[in-house]
């Protein structure tokens, strides 16, 4: 069974995320993340996600497409790869229209595992974690 992954709906929520030192950019998107707070009510494995694209990428059917993409990226990575307890935020760029979907979702993936956020997975063929090299 996969893990939900929450939205987050509250600017309150966004602004926290933003001030947090644990962020990434990459060619197609901008990765911020932080901890969930103690005074939360949410569980330790608990994963949410907002997405924001400002007017400087375009207009707002532009913006649109960008958020889509993001959010099916996010569905794609985050409940498999992201650690449970943060909360997430994409950050649309101009680039994540016209990117290659396979490199977004590479791009999300290398964002989470320099922000220390990356769940390692068992290889359960050799016994190895994946990412280790031997």
């Amino acid at each position: 069974m996969t893990p939900a992954v929450g939205r987050l709906t509250r600017r309150s929520e966004f602004l926290r995320i933003a001030r947090a030192r644990r962020k990434w950019a990459a060619p197609g998107l901008i990765l911020q993340t932080d901890r969930f707070h103690a005074s939360s009510a949410h569980d330790a494995d608990d994963r949410r996600v907002g997405f924001t694209v400002t007017k400087k990428v375009g207009n707002a059917v532009i913006r649109n497409r960008v958020k889509r993409r993001l959010r099916a990226v996010a569905r794609e990575i985050l409940p498999h790869r992201a650690r449970g307890g943060f909360d997430f935020v994409l950050i649309g760029r101009k680039g994540t229209l016209i990117r290659p979907f396979e490199a977004l979702k590479s791009d999300l993936v290398q964002a989470l595992d320099r922000t220390g956020t990356l769940e390692r997975i068992a290889d359960t063929r050799n016994g190895n974690h994946s990412g280790s090299t031997s």
